[in-house]
């Protein structure tokens, strides 16, 4: 297949497209081998979130109200009734290791300490790669575009732009090192097949919170990862990762998902570092729980 030649469906991946889905990024306990719900637990639940996501709950413990209309994290599971975004391995659980998981936690209970126990998402350094890719609260748009020799692939979420050559080049040098990675694609028949390496061990893979469990584990300069681009039909691209990390992760692990094309949706900018004001009150309360700790002494 002619790299170039994506001006024609099925190789043609342009336009925008959004992955909002309320399936889990991990298999819930429920569901247990169970890769795909039945047809009739699929529509149940695409009911039940249809009537339940659209309410606003106060939370009695801090008394705040949270305002579901305010998000768009989609309103029914993928319609492959995929029970978790994770595939591999088997069980739909990531196999992290317990130092990672550690190291995880150790970040979390000392957020107000400083700025680098927060995630990149939230320093509004980047979202990371592939983290950038999977579904959050808001903002789960991106815009493809191919020009000869490059995909580039423009996040909603802090208006990333991922500007990939499918010229054959070479990755960079082992000792150039970079956030995101250095990123080289290639097509295997319809399939765009993007090779990433070349990570600099600062960033996480996955950023939101609808990622649980694995949300602020930390990347290695050993990091892995493929991705896989595929258009099944007019509306919908199949995107599939593997993972791999052996300082992180006993074994490498997939994840898998659907874009659906959305021609009227409209990407606005992401005005990350001036509406970030959560990290401002989270340090602050930190300075203070500090002042009060030394006055008490």
């Amino acid at each position: 297949m002619d790299p170039d030649a994506h001006s024609g469906w099925p190789t043609d991946l342009q336009g925008v497209w959004t992955n909002a889905t309320l399936t889990p990024f991990e298999r819930p306990v429920e569901l247990a081998q169970k890769a795909t719900l039945t047809e009739q637990r699929w529509r149940r639940s695409k009911r039940r979130q249809a009537k339940t996501v659209w309410t606003a709950r106060p939370n009695r413990a801090t008394l705040a109200v949270t305002i579901r209309p305010w998000f768009d994290s989609g309103t029914a599971w993928l319609s492959n009734r995929q029970s978790s975004l994770v595939v591999d391995p088997p069980n739909g659980k990531v196999p992290v290791k317990a130092s990672a998981e550690a190291q995880r936690d150790y970040d979390l209970a000392h957020i107000a300490d400083s700025y680098e126990h927060q995630t990149t998402w939230e320093r509004c350094i980047t979202r990371g790669v592939p983290a950038g890719m999977f579904p959050a609260g808001y903002n789960n748009a991106y815009q493809i575009l191919q020009t000869p020799g490059y995909v580039v692939i423009l996040s909603e979420m802090i208006h990333e732009a991922r500007v990939i050559p499918v010229d054959g080049r070479p990755h960079l040098p082992q000792s150039v090192r970079q956030w995101n990675g250095d990123s080289r694609g290639h097509w295997e028949g319809i399939t765009l097949v993007v090779d990433t390496t070349n990570y600099n061990g600062k960033g996480m893979i996955a950023t939101s919170g609808a990622t649980a469990r694995i949300r602020g584990i930390h990347e290695s300069e050993a990091l892995h990862v493929v991705e896989r681009f595929k258009r099944v039909d007019a509306n919908t691209v199949s995107y599939e990762v593997t993972v791999d990390d052996p300082n992180m992760y006993s074994a490498p692990w997939k994840a898998s998902l659907l874009l659906t094309k959305n021609a009227n949706y409209l990407i606005y900018e992401y005005a990350c570092h001036e509406g970030n004001y959560a990290m401002e009150g989270i340090l602050r309360a930190g300075r203070a729980n500090e002042k009060s700790a030394a006055a008490a002494k």
